[in-house]
């Protein structure tokens, strides 16, 4: 019997095909392989391998998944060599976000089921210290409490063809609707985190319908993901900023005429004032999702002072070093600083459910397409073409787990 390429049927083939395999995994109830197939790296900073791993058990509290899709970020190849130095512990599968199918569930689990399609999301929280928290295969977060619970408890991400997860981690996604009605493919939602980091921030600074946000830079995954939720909330113009040109002009003829875009100098003055020129009334609010590279930039200065009285700023960038803060503009003009780390619970399920009702478009309808899918086995080259293809705003690079 010749093999079906998933990717290539329909929305509404895929969920015919889903709804049989669930039919079918609900009269055969196969177990779990004993072993499975996963990425490890075994010492810092040291080439990953494919090893052959046990199939983790579902005990009270998690659930088991099958990984279908999970996204490699630009910069995986420089935090996995060491580059960033990212503390976490070792041996490690990789892996952060991803989309799958609920393999097996804790005796615990009322509201999930086996075969449902599911977003696993990264930011694993401790349930009874709210500070202590950590990316998922990736870091092992900023306090003692955060590392403890990646290095003792959840250790390992979704780079692997199973991943066991907290049962609060796994987001149940309505398949009929989004894959059988809307026509999304289901690697499309392995990408939701670009548009859940900002969502946070935005939420967090309680950005209402008809504002003005400035969204700075706007040119990478996380920037471009922030004008479209931006939009989806229902801003009444967008600024988006970045030193690329020919990427600004892109994200504009993209989006359309509710977004303006500033080409940043360097030059406080200057570009204060091109972003005020830009909204062409106040501008409400601001959104910094800047990499760490833009340490000594002075962007954020530039955008404090463009903002109206009483405006504010949600602050998500990864700058490592301290920033110089116009605290005269700041207490003059009552401005509102506000750093935010990821997102919470209820903005997952609240994004989840602007996609599902067709207010925000994600993937493809986003303009945002898969540069390529690569196997486990062929992850250096996944990560190769990450850090080539997925470092700009409207491409990504997945593993297929």
């Amino acid at each position: 019997m010749p093999m079906i390429d998933i990717c290539r049927l329909s929305g509404k083939q895929q969920l015919a095909l889903s709804l049989l395999s669930a039919s079918a995994a609900k009269t055969m109830s196969s177990p779990l392989p004993s072993t499975h197939s996963a990425l490890i790296q075994d010492t810092y900073a040291q080439p990953l391998s494919l090893q052959t791993l046990p199939t983790p058990l579902a005990t009270p509290g998690s659930a088991v998944i099958r990984v279908l899709y999970a996204p490699v970020l630009s910069y995986f190849k420089d935090v996995f060599n060491g580059t960033r130095a990212y503390p976490y512990p070792t041996p490690l599968v990789p892996g952060p976000s991803a989309v799958g199918r609920i393999a097996a569930l804790g005796a615990d689990s009322t509201a999930l089921r086996v075969n449902q399609l599911v977003y696993i999301d990264s930011l694993v929280r401790s349930r009874d210290g709210p500070a202590d928290m950590f990316l998922l295969g990736l870091m092992q977060g900023m306090t003692t409490g955060s590392a403890k619970l990646m290095k003792d408890m959840w250790r390992n991400g979704t780079y692997a063809e199973y991943c066991c997860v907290p049962i609060e981690n796994v987001y149940a996604l309505n398949e009929e609707t989004l894959v059988g009605e809307i026509g999304y493919k289901e690697q499309e939602f392995a990408g939701l985190d670009r548009y859940l980091v900002p969502y946070g921030g935005l939420r967090d600074i309680v950005l209402s319908v008809g504002e003005t946000i400035v969204i700075t830079p706007a040119t990478g995954a996380f920037g471009s993901g922030a004008i479209a939720v931006a939009l989806a909330m229902g801003a009444g113009k967008v600024i988006a900023t970045g030193r690329n040109q020919v990427t600004l002009a892109s994200l504009a003829a993209h989006f359309g005429s509710r977004v303006a875009t500033v080409a940043m100098t360097g030059n406080v003055e200057k570009d204060t004032a091109a972003l005020i020129s830009a909204a062409g009334g106040p501008i409400d609010a601001a959104f910094e999702i800047s990499p760490p590279a833009a340490a000594g930039s002075s962007h954020i200065v530039s955008t404090i002072r463009s903002l109206r009285y009483g405006g504010r700023i949600s602050l998500m960038g990864g700058i490592q070093q301290d920033y110089p803060i116009p605290l005269r503009e700041l207490m003059s003009r009552d401005l509102k600083l506000r750093g935010k780390f990821m997102y919470s619970r209820a903005d997952i399920r609240s994004l989840i459910r602007l996609v599902e009702t067709g207010r925000l478009e994600i993937g493809e309808r986003n303009g945002v397409t898969i540069a390529e899918t690569f196997a486990l086995k062929d992850w250096e080259e996944a990560f190769e073409c990450a850090e080539r293809e997925a470092s700009g705003w409207n491409k990504g690079v997945l593993l297929r787990c």
